[in-house]
Order: C-alpha cells, then sequence, then structure tokens
C-alpha cells in the first residue's frame, strides 16, 4: 500500500478554514474561491481518512482528528515554507500600522501567526492611535494600516463593525456623588474624545481616572477598578462588564475597523489579505 501524499495547498486551506472558521474567509485570505477551499479540503479528508472539519451553515469547526491533525499540519506547512524561501528572492519589507483599539492585545499573535505563511516577509509594525497611523499612511510612512474609525472618514475598506460600551470590574460600584472614573488607551484617541463628548452633552460629570500606554495597561486598571473605559465590545477583556445602562451612560454606537493599504508587491499584497481575512471572521 502506497505511503498518502499531502499536498501542500489542501493543507493550507485546511489551516486557514480552521484559524478563520469559514471556507468564505479562508478563500479570502488565500486569494482562492470557497468551492476550490472546500475541493481541497475534503480532498485532504480522503487522504487522512478523517474528517477534520464540522461544516455547519455559518462557521466550520475542528473535529477531534482536526484538533490532532492541526500542529502538525502547521509544523508541515511552516516547514515548506522554509524550504521555499532557501531558494527565494532576497527577503521583503512591509510596513503595517494597526491600532490597539481596532485589534486588541492579540497583535503580536495575529502577525506572527501570519508572518509564518512567508519567512522571507519582514513585518515593520507600528502600533499608535488610528489618528497618527492615518497621517503616517498619507505621508507614505506605511504600507498598510488596520484602524478604529467612529463616523465618516476617508478612503477604506471596511472589514467589519462593533458595537461600543462603556466597561468595567464587575466589583466596581456607581457613586453618584462623584464624578465618572473614565479609563482611556491614550489622550490622542478617538474613542477617548467620543466618550468624552458623550459625558458632555449627556451632562455626566467625569474625571481622568487612568490613561494607558497600550490594551495591556487599560486591561490591569479595568481589573483593578481603577474606573470605566470606552471600547469596542469584541476587544472587552475578559471578566469586563458592560454598565452602560444600568448606570444610565449615554449609549456609544458602533465603530468601524477599517483597512487602508497600498501594498504593490505580490507578496505584500498576499499578506494585507490575509490580515484583511483574519479581522473580518
Amino acid at each position: 500500500m502506497s505511503t498518502p501524499v499531502l499536498d501542500v495547498e489542501a493543507v493550507a486551506s485546511f489551516l486557514q478554514a480552521a484559524e478563520l472558521s469559514s471556507f468564505t474567509r479562508a478563500a479570502e485570505a488565500l486569494g482562492s474561491t470557497q468551492s476550490l477551499v472546500s475541493t481541497r479540503i475534503k480532498r485532504l479528508e480522503t487522504t487522512l481518512g478523517k474528517l477534520l472539519l464540522q461544516r455547519h451553515p455559518r462557521l466550520v469547526r475542528l473535529t477531534s482528528d482536526g484538533e490532532r491533525f492541526l500542529p502538525v499540519a502547521q509544523a508541515f506547512l511552516a516547514a515548506h515554507n522554509r524550504a521555499i524561501a532557501a531558494f527565494s528572492e532576497v527577503p521583503e519589507r512591509i510596513a503595517i500600522g494597526i491600532s490597539e483599539q481596532a485589534a486588541g492585545a492579540d497583535v503580536p499573535m495575529l502577525l506572527g501567526r501570519l508572518a509564518a505563511r512567508d519567512p522571507g516577509l519582514i513585518v515593520n509594525l507600528r502600533i499608535e492611535p488610528s489618528s497618527q497611523l492615518e497621517l503616517a499612511y498619507e505621508a507614505g510612512d506605511l504600507d498598510a494600516i488596520l484602524v478604529r474609525r467612529i463616523g465618516a472618514g476617508k478612503t477604506g475598506e471596511v472589514l467589519r463593525e462593533d458595537d461600543l460600551g462603556w466597561f468595567s470590574a464587575p466589583t466596581l460600584t456607581r457613586r453618584e456623588d462623584a464624578p465618572l472614573p473614565l479609563i482611556s488607551l491614550v489622550a490622542e484617541c478617538r474613542l477617548r474624545q467620543h466618550a468624552i463628548n458623550a459625558l458632555n452633552r449627556s451632562a455626566i460629570d467625569w474625571r481622568e481616572a487612568f490613561i494607558g500606554g497600550g490594551m495591556a495597561a487599560v486591561r490591569a486598571a479595568l481589573a483593578g477598578g481603577l474606573g470605566v473605559a470606552a471600547i469596542a465590545t469584541r476587544i472587552a477583556p475578559p471578566g469586563a462588564v458592560n454598565i452602560g445602562a444600568e448606570w444610565g451612560l449615554p449609549t456609544l454606537g458602533r465603530s468601524q475597523v477599517v483597512l487602508r493599504s497600498n501594498a504593490a508587491t505580490q507578496r505584500g499584497r498576499a499578506f494585507v489579505r490575509e490580515l484583511a481575512a483574519a479581522f473580518r471572521s
């Protein structure tokens, strides 16, 4: 009996579908079609004689065999990419800017996973407020940016919309005789100004309780019960609760995660395409 041979494109399709929980997003990341991704994964399952993914109407999930195969598949694809890179062209650089209010605290892990797809692509990352990233992009200093936008803005592709809310530690209690303690990411944060404007319009007294230099600092301040933070629901820290309605705070509406890219090379565009698919899912 001959030994099964794994198809690299089929393994790559499986990994994308597993990581993004969607054939549609996997196809977007790979620059392919949903039907082709599905066909490749079925072929891989036939080769292995195992069902790797459970298909549901809106998402796909790993089976127990899929979970077992996942780390092996990652190692297989990484080894393949290193082998290809050994004889590839000179390493290429791409400059990316991401706002933590758009991505949350998992930016390094996400970019590390994406960079492993192309070891010869060197990613220069800047994590700054959206307003600063927009300026840097327009000055030509960045090839692509992911920012959080509230209201109308300049050109860009909307990857998703998120609800905004007021979050605090569950142990924090409201003091009616004291100003609302406000936790902010950085002073230049657009969401901070949006929250302050909403409080002022509602004549709610507030004070600066904490200004952090990153989401890690904001998470620590929230967990420590230092105050209330206006954050997109999707990136709210585990354990934080949305106290907006209970405390009678003004609604903040929704915001958009927007991608702007002028990546000029094929490798750069492929990286940005995968980044977009990860944020869309």
